[in-house]
């Protein structure tokens, strides 16, 4: 029997709505504040959560957060009961990883169908999602795969979903957990004083990101950003350290992960310092390309914008136009709107400071 944690003031709602709930064959926890609801999932880990948003001591957005923050409350499905109707709380909830929005007054059939898709579509991750996911991890850690703990590490993780632009995590933050990109495009950066961005790493799918910061055990040292909409598996500091601590392989292999990974940046920074700018608008070209291009494709076609380009070359946004302007002219790059074209990889290539 599915267990909910039902957390509503009105006594009326939310009497009446454990009384359907029941009447339905679900195993019902009622809070009467987000508090008391934290505590009790705490206490007794529910499989979805319904919630009023306006509450007294803590509102469901406090709620929300507090099972964001918690790696054991993480995962849960959660649905958010109001009677405000306006669009931007609307927005502030989904973005803030609520799975759906009922609105007071609502039909008993409304939230039996809200719930039994959330249940379903958790069920189908595990056995879908979770599964592509194992896959890249095995094949990550292709010499520890034996381990049972590999597969215990993503399954249980809910699969969340980015849009353009949205931010992963900010420099500063805490880490309290790191990240697989099941699906899209990752860029991390740093910020100067101005306000100036640059780019510090270029994720696709499979790969992990937000790492680093655990093992140093120290604040992130960039943000994340989504360079398009993307799919993430958040996976909690005390769950990789513990597999760590305890599996030698894995280990290695993060420490091989980490090792080229600073090999790259070396490469990449000693061209930065000493390159043209022509140079360092080739290379990023072809940074983007070797990260993010199809084995099938003949031709790399990428869609970014002039602002992240410009972070990723370190130059200004008005610079790399006019460069690209003039690689397009020596037939070098097609460009049609935010897309780019690499149609002379050879030349790109070979071009000198």
């Amino acid at each position: 029997m599915k267990k909910i944690l039902l957390i509503e003031d009105s006594d009326d709602i939310r009497e009446t709505t454990a009384e359907i709930l029941e009447l339905a064959n679900y195993e019902v926890v009622t809070a009467v504040n987000g508090k008391d609801g934290v505590e009790k999932a705490i206490q007794n880990r529910p499989d979805i959560v319904i919630c009023d948003i306006m509450m007294p001591v803590l509102d469901g957005y406090g709620v929300l957060h507090i099972f964001n923050q918690n790696p054991d409350l993480q995962g849960i499905p959660f649905i958010f009961l109001t009677a405000k109707t306006e669009r931007t709380d609307f927005r502030k909830g989904m973005e803030m990883g609520a799975d759906d929005y009922l609105t007071k007054p609502f039909h008993e059939i409304e939230l039996l169908n809200a719930i039994e898709s959330r249940l379903k579509k958790v069920e189908q991750l595990l056995q879908g999602a979770g599964k592509v996911a194992h896959e890249h991890l095995e094949e990550l850690y292709s010499e520890a795969n034996k381990y049972r703990d590999l597969t215990d590490l993503s399954s249980d993780r809910k699969v969340s979903t980015l849009k353009k632009k949205q931010i992963v995590y900010s420099e500063g933050d805490e880490p309290i957990k790191f990240y697989f990109l099941k699906s899209g495009k990752i860029k991390t950066y740093k910020t100067n004083r101005d306000g100036k961005e640059f780019v510090t790493g270029l994720y696709n799918e499979g790969d992990f990101f937000g790492h680093i910061a655990i093992i140093e055990n120290t604040d992130y040292q960039e943000t994340a950003e989504a360079l398009e909409d993307s799919q993430i598996i958040g996976i909690p500091r005390g769950d990789f350290m513990e597999l760590l601590s305890k599996n030698q392989q894995v280990a290695n292999k993060f420490i091989k992960l980490l090792a080229n990974n600073i090999a790259d940046k070396e490469t990449y920074l000693l061209g930065m310092a000493y390159n043209s700018l022509r140079k360092r608008v080739a290379d990023g070209l072809l940074l983007l390309q070797k990260k993010y291009k199809a084995e099938e494709s003949t031709r790399f076609t990428m869609k970014i914008s002039r602002d992240d380009l410009a972070s990723i070359v370190g130059t200004a946004t008005e610079s790399l136009i006019r460069t690209l302007s003039e690689f397009k002219a020596d037939k070098l790059i097609e460009i049609s709107g935010s897309e780019i074209t690499i149609i002379d990889e050879k030349k790109l290539s070979n071009l000198r400071n």
